[in-house]
């Protein structure tokens, strides 16, 4: 787990040079028993529920003002897809903001504060409406997303539970009337697009 959120937060882009030419020379000490490059993807798929758990641990309260978002989590490029064996049957194909992948997706409600109040983890071929009533189960009032989330059936399910969910609009559709509130709240989507990226 160490490795793989490493690899993430580093400036590599290709996994196998930053496990055989980076961890394997100058971090061998820290993991004496280090897998071969091989063995090691192999068992990166049982990674998924430990780092699923790891994020139960780093979850805050809501705070009535909550964001969601989801982000693309590649496992291979685009021309593998057909060769691809380490996730195999599990990742699922998808399209995002930056066009079709092959992997996951995360999905993340935060606060205002930018603390993650929840996460889920899908194959890259789940909506990203599909998981926004689990992930707020424990919402009240507001929940700010982009116009990926835009679905009348979901604004009334949110809304029968007490959640209003604030949305911008597509170009095609009419402008909505927002509070100045809830106008400035959607600025402040960066925040949680800030820590997709990351």
């Amino acid at each position: 787990m160490t490795i793989i959120i490493a690899f993430h937060t580093s400036n590599h882009r290709n996994f196998k040079n930053y496990y055989k030419g980076f961890v394997s020379q100058f971090y061998r000490s820290h993991f004496p028993v280090l897998l071969s490059y091989i063995r090691f993807l192999e068992m990166m798929p049982k990674a998924i529920a430990p780092l699923s758990s790891y994020f139960t641990t780093i979850k805050e309260e809501a705070t009535g003002s909550e964001f969601i978002d989801s982000t693309s989590i590649k496992v291979c490029h685009n021309l593998r897809i057909p060769r691809h064996k380490t996730f195999l049957n599990i990742a699922g194909r998808g399209k995002g903001t930056m066009g079709w992948f092959y992997g996951f997706k995360l999905h993340l409600v935060t606060n205002y504060r930018g603390e993650v109040v929840d996460a889920k983890l899908t194959t890259g071929n789940v909506h990203d409406t599909k998981p926004v009533m689990e992930l707020s189960r424990n919402l009240t009032e507001k929940l700010y997303a982009d116009k990926g989330y835009i679905s009348k059936n979901l604004t009334e399910k949110l809304k029968n539970k007490g959640v209003d969910l604030v949305t911008t609009v597509r170009r095609n559709m009419k402008a909505k009337t927002l509070s100045l509130w809830d106008k400035a709240m959607l600025s402040r989507q960066f925040i949680i697009e800030t820590i997709n990226v990351n």
